[in-house]
Protein backbone atom coordinates (compact mmCIF):
# COMPACT_ATOMS: atom_id res chain seq x y z
CA UNK A 1 0.00 0.00 0.00
CA UNK A 2 1.86 3.55 -0.73
CA UNK A 3 -1.22 6.71 -1.48
CA UNK A 4 -3.60 6.92 0.93
CA UNK A 5 -5.92 9.65 1.38
CA UNK A 6 -7.04 11.12 4.87
CA UNK A 7 -10.18 13.12 5.32
CA UNK A 8 -9.95 15.76 8.13
CA UNK A 9 -6.24 16.11 7.98
CA UNK A 10 -6.46 19.26 9.76
CA UNK A 11 -7.69 18.68 13.23
CA UNK A 12 -5.94 17.40 15.73
CA UNK A 13 -6.55 13.79 15.26
CA UNK A 14 -6.14 14.25 11.90
CA UNK A 15 -2.30 15.99 11.94
CA UNK A 16 -1.56 12.83 14.06
CA UNK A 17 -2.51 10.49 11.08
CA UNK A 18 -0.71 12.36 8.63
CA UNK A 19 2.76 12.34 10.71
CA UNK A 20 1.82 8.52 11.14
CA UNK A 21 1.26 8.03 7.94
CA UNK A 22 4.14 9.70 6.52
CA UNK A 23 6.54 7.77 9.04
CA UNK A 24 5.60 4.77 7.25
CA UNK A 25 6.20 5.77 4.14
CA UNK A 26 2.53 6.37 2.82
CA UNK A 27 2.20 8.97 -0.06
CA UNK A 28 -0.46 11.44 1.50
CA UNK A 29 -3.40 13.26 -0.02
CA UNK A 30 -4.94 15.48 2.71
CA UNK A 31 -8.49 16.88 2.73
CA UNK A 32 -9.52 19.58 4.77
CA UNK A 33 -11.42 22.82 5.42
CA UNK A 34 -10.37 25.91 3.19
CA UNK A 35 -9.69 27.58 6.53
CA UNK A 36 -7.62 25.23 7.98
CA UNK A 37 -5.22 24.12 5.15
CA UNK A 38 -2.09 26.74 7.47
CA UNK A 39 -2.59 23.91 10.31
CA UNK A 40 -0.70 21.46 7.82
CA UNK A 41 1.82 24.13 6.79
CA UNK A 42 4.73 21.77 8.67
CA UNK A 43 3.29 19.14 6.13
CA UNK A 44 2.91 21.04 2.94
CA UNK A 45 6.25 19.90 0.79
CA UNK A 46 5.57 16.22 1.78
CA UNK A 47 1.79 16.12 1.24
CA UNK A 48 -0.77 16.65 -1.65
CA UNK A 49 -3.97 19.22 0.13
CA UNK A 50 -7.22 19.76 -1.22
CA UNK A 51 -9.10 22.25 0.70
CA UNK A 52 -13.18 21.93 1.00
CA UNK A 53 -15.58 20.48 2.83
CA UNK A 54 -15.05 16.66 3.55
CA UNK A 55 -19.07 15.58 2.46
CA UNK A 56 -18.07 17.69 -1.42
CA UNK A 57 -18.52 14.74 -3.28
CA UNK A 58 -17.12 15.89 -6.52
CA UNK A 59 -13.87 16.84 -4.03
CA UNK A 60 -13.70 13.38 -2.23
CA UNK A 61 -14.16 11.71 -5.79
CA UNK A 62 -10.95 13.57 -6.66
CA UNK A 63 -8.91 13.18 -3.25
CA UNK A 64 -9.76 9.40 -3.44
CA UNK A 65 -9.20 8.58 -6.58
CA UNK A 66 -6.05 6.03 -6.86
CA UNK A 67 -5.42 5.71 -3.43
CA UNK A 68 -4.74 1.80 -1.17
CA UNK A 69 -6.60 3.75 1.66
CA UNK A 70 -8.74 6.01 3.06
CA UNK A 71 -8.62 7.75 6.98
CA UNK A 72 -11.36 9.42 7.75
CA UNK A 73 -12.36 11.40 11.01
CA UNK A 74 -16.46 11.32 11.11
CA UNK A 75 -17.14 14.75 12.69
CA UNK A 76 -20.81 15.80 14.03
CA UNK A 77 -20.45 19.53 13.58
CA UNK A 78 -23.47 21.47 11.08
CA UNK A 79 -26.89 20.42 10.58
CA UNK A 80 -26.95 19.01 6.59
CA UNK A 81 -25.93 15.45 7.75
CA UNK A 82 -22.35 16.13 7.21
CA UNK A 83 -20.59 13.01 8.71
CA UNK A 84 -23.12 10.88 6.82
CA UNK A 85 -22.70 12.47 3.71
CA UNK A 86 -18.90 12.05 4.23
CA UNK A 87 -18.79 8.67 4.60
CA UNK A 88 -21.53 7.84 1.67
CA UNK A 89 -19.06 9.86 -0.55
CA UNK A 90 -16.07 7.46 0.59
CA UNK A 91 -18.07 4.81 0.66
CA UNK A 92 -19.59 5.48 -3.28
CA UNK A 93 -15.82 6.97 -4.54
CA UNK A 94 -13.15 5.01 -3.10
CA UNK A 95 -11.31 2.73 -4.96
CA UNK A 96 -12.61 -1.06 -4.79
CA UNK A 97 -11.03 -3.31 -2.16
CA UNK A 98 -9.45 -0.06 -0.31
CA UNK A 99 -9.50 -0.13 2.86
CA UNK A 100 -11.88 2.41 4.93
CA UNK A 101 -10.94 3.27 8.22
CA UNK A 102 -13.17 5.59 10.00
CA UNK A 103 -13.14 7.65 13.26
CA UNK A 104 -16.10 8.14 15.82
CA UNK A 105 -16.01 7.89 19.62
CA UNK A 106 -17.54 4.70 21.87
CA UNK A 107 -21.31 5.54 21.34
CA UNK A 108 -21.30 4.12 18.41
CA UNK A 109 -22.32 0.60 18.70
CA UNK A 110 -22.58 -2.39 15.65
CA UNK A 111 -24.66 -4.67 17.12
CA UNK A 112 -26.35 -3.20 20.20
CA UNK A 113 -24.24 -5.47 22.71
CA UNK A 114 -22.02 -2.79 24.18
CA UNK A 115 -23.11 -2.12 27.79
CA UNK A 116 -22.27 2.26 28.45
CA UNK A 117 -21.90 3.34 31.82
CA UNK A 118 -24.33 6.13 32.94
CA UNK A 119 -21.08 8.57 32.57
CA UNK A 120 -21.49 8.19 28.63
CA UNK A 121 -24.56 7.70 28.57
CA UNK A 122 -25.71 10.97 30.61
CA UNK A 123 -22.61 12.46 28.14
CA UNK A 124 -23.71 12.21 24.72
CA UNK A 125 -27.48 12.90 25.79
CA UNK A 126 -26.61 15.84 27.23
CA UNK A 127 -24.08 16.57 24.43
CA UNK A 128 -26.47 15.88 21.60
CA UNK A 129 -29.06 17.81 23.14
CA UNK A 130 -26.44 21.36 23.40
CA UNK A 131 -24.85 20.76 19.80
CA UNK A 132 -28.80 20.46 18.40
CA UNK A 133 -30.23 23.73 20.77
CA UNK A 134 -27.20 25.60 19.81
CA UNK A 135 -27.24 23.92 16.08
CA UNK A 136 -23.74 23.20 15.45
CA UNK A 137 -23.75 19.69 15.44
CA UNK A 138 -25.68 16.18 15.26
CA UNK A 139 -24.67 13.66 16.95
CA UNK A 140 -27.49 11.53 15.48
CA UNK A 141 -26.00 11.89 12.14
CA UNK A 142 -23.22 10.37 13.42
CA UNK A 143 -24.58 7.30 13.96
CA UNK A 144 -26.19 7.48 10.93
CA UNK A 145 -22.95 7.62 8.90
CA UNK A 146 -21.96 4.56 11.01
CA UNK A 147 -25.10 1.98 9.84
CA UNK A 148 -24.02 3.25 6.15
CA UNK A 149 -20.51 2.24 6.63
CA UNK A 150 -21.86 -1.28 9.03
CA UNK A 151 -23.92 -2.36 5.76
CA UNK A 152 -21.34 -1.77 2.91
CA UNK A 153 -19.63 -4.75 2.09
CA UNK A 154 -16.34 -2.44 1.57
CA UNK A 155 -13.22 -3.36 3.61
CA UNK A 156 -14.23 -0.95 6.50
CA UNK A 157 -12.93 -0.51 9.86
CA UNK A 158 -14.86 1.73 12.29
CA UNK A 159 -12.58 2.75 15.03
CA UNK A 160 -14.07 3.65 18.53
CA UNK A 161 -12.22 5.69 20.38
CA UNK A 162 -12.39 6.11 24.15
CA UNK A 163 -11.82 9.76 25.60
CA UNK A 164 -8.64 11.17 24.55
CA UNK A 165 -5.76 12.97 26.15
CA UNK A 166 -2.79 14.82 24.67
CA UNK A 167 1.08 13.10 25.92
CA UNK A 168 3.03 11.30 24.35
CA UNK A 169 2.75 7.59 22.77
CA UNK A 170 1.67 4.66 25.08
CA UNK A 171 1.95 2.23 22.01
CA UNK A 172 -0.39 1.04 19.97
CA UNK A 173 -3.39 0.70 21.87
CA UNK A 174 -5.71 -2.17 23.06
CA UNK A 175 -9.32 -2.96 21.72
CA UNK A 176 -12.46 -4.66 22.32
CA UNK A 177 -15.23 -5.80 19.94
CA UNK A 178 -17.64 -4.24 23.04
CA UNK A 179 -17.66 -1.23 25.54
CA UNK A 180 -18.76 -2.71 28.65
CA UNK A 181 -16.26 -5.08 28.59
CA UNK A 182 -13.55 -4.86 31.75
CA UNK A 183 -10.36 -3.84 29.18
CA UNK A 184 -11.46 -0.72 28.43
CA UNK A 185 -12.75 0.16 31.39
CA UNK A 186 -10.04 3.01 32.22
CA UNK A 187 -11.78 4.70 29.33
CA UNK A 188 -8.62 6.87 28.26
CA UNK A 189 -6.54 6.68 24.96
CA UNK A 190 -3.61 8.87 24.22
CA UNK A 191 -4.73 10.96 20.76
CA UNK A 192 -1.80 10.35 19.18
CA UNK A 193 -2.06 6.44 20.08
CA UNK A 194 -5.97 6.81 18.54
CA UNK A 195 -4.01 8.17 15.33
CA UNK A 196 -1.43 5.38 15.34
CA UNK A 197 -4.51 2.81 15.77
CA UNK A 198 -6.31 3.76 12.69
CA UNK A 199 -3.04 4.06 10.43
CA UNK A 200 -2.11 0.72 11.53
CA UNK A 201 -5.60 -0.56 10.63
CA UNK A 202 -4.63 -0.04 7.22
CA UNK A 203 -2.29 -3.31 6.69
CA UNK A 204 -4.90 -5.32 9.47
CA UNK A 205 -6.76 -7.54 8.13
CA UNK A 206 -8.06 -9.12 11.14
CA UNK A 207 -9.72 -5.88 11.81
CA UNK A 208 -11.99 -5.83 8.34
CA UNK A 209 -15.56 -5.02 8.96
CA UNK A 210 -15.09 -4.48 12.75
CA UNK A 211 -15.82 -1.98 15.52
CA UNK A 212 -13.08 -2.05 17.65
CA UNK A 213 -13.53 0.08 20.85
CA UNK A 214 -10.16 1.08 22.16
CA UNK A 215 -7.96 2.19 25.10
CA UNK A 216 -4.33 3.48 25.99
CA UNK A 217 -1.86 0.12 26.06
CA UNK A 218 -0.64 1.97 29.14
CA UNK A 219 -3.84 2.03 31.11
CA UNK A 220 -4.70 0.14 34.09
CA UNK A 221 -7.52 -2.20 33.05
CA UNK A 222 -5.23 -2.51 29.59
CA UNK A 223 -2.40 -3.32 31.85
CA UNK A 224 -4.22 -5.67 34.13
CA UNK A 225 -6.12 -7.36 30.62
CA UNK A 226 -2.84 -7.79 29.19
CA UNK A 227 -1.07 -9.41 32.29
CA UNK A 228 -4.02 -11.54 32.78
CA UNK A 229 -3.29 -12.42 28.92
CA UNK A 230 0.31 -13.37 29.49
CA UNK A 231 -0.73 -15.34 32.62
Amino acid sequence: MKKICIIGASGKLGQYMVQHALDRGYQVVAVCRAVSVPKLERFKDRIAILPGASDDRRLIQQAVAGCDGVLTVLVPWGMRQYSSGTAQAVLDFAPAGARLIFSCGWHISRDGLDVYPLSIRLAVSIGGWLLRLFRVGEIEDQVRACRLIFASDARWTVVRGSNLEEGASQGLPVWSEHVGDAVLTSNLTRRTDFALFMVAALEDETLVRLAPAIVGRQTPSAQAAIAAGAG
